[in-house]
């Protein structure tokens, strides 16, 4: 075999193989792409339905997830938790979750007040963002994350958690917590309310201009390979 042809078969080979692995990584794209559009399918049937008292969900809390809820008690205080390292528009920051006590429930149901500024994305003085102690309100369910890893809290703040593991917050609260809890979106009319946490945008992520890339090399390979074979 000839050194020209020893090189046309190295480089087709070669070409073939960078084409193959583009496309694999591209229908990955597009598979990623497709479940993003079915889970955004399902949050947009449950954030736009009709919304429903807390007695009202499904036990299910996967059925409850993102469900439009109509939350009404009496905030405890004196017991609510941090929720660190949260990010807003590029700003370090804290989420403050509040136990709600609700009439004839020995359930407390922790509810997302909001966000507020922490230059170590950490610690807050959470005083100034007390709000009335009743709440007559309107949210969305989240779940609380069910695989670790769970980072203990630090000693010197063991009411701040990295992750929410409810089973780790059930120790730290004198009565029971449901297993969701309630992120509030009524505005912060309050100067002593924090700002609400925003709800995840319904978009397709950059899956679709992923797998349009990854085509495109695919075709690169194949279509310079043809011109190489073409010319020598």
């Amino acid at each position: 075999m000839s050194p020209v042809t020893l090189r046309k078969w190295i480089l087709s080979v070669l070409a073939i193989s960078i084409a193959i692995a583009c496309i694999s990584l591209g229908c990955w794209q597009i598979r990623r792409l497709w479940a993003r559009q079915k889970a955004n399918a399902i949050v947009a049937a449950r954030r736009f339905a009709p919304e429903v008292e807390l007695d009202s969900l499904p036990r299910d809390t996967a059925a409850a997830h993102f469900r439009r809820v109509h939350v009404r008690g009496i905030y405890d205080h004196a017991q609510e938790i941090i929720y660190t390292l949260r990010g807003r528009n590029g700003s370090p920051g804290v989420n403050i979750l509040t136990p709600l006590l609700r009439a004839r429930k020995d359930t407390a149901v922790l509810v997302n007040r909001g966000w507020v500024y922490s230059a170590d994305g950490t610690t807050i003085d959470t005083q100034p963002w007390k709000e009335a102690d009743t709440l007559n309100g309107h949210g969305f369910v989240e779940t609380f994350p069910t695989q670790g890893p769970f980072p203990p809290p630090n000693p010197a703040r063991p009411r701040s958690f990295r992750r929410l593991d409810r089973s780790a917050l059930s120790k730290d609260f004198s009565y029971p917590i449901a297993n969701y809890y309630v992120v509030l979106t009524d505005s912060a009319t309050l100067p002593s309310a924090p700002p609400r946490v925003e709800e995840a945008p319904l978009d397709e992520g950059p899956h679709r201009n992923y797998a349009i890339q990854w085509f495109s090399f695919a075709a690169i390979s194949i279509v310079g390979l043809g011109i190489f074979l073409r010319r020598t």
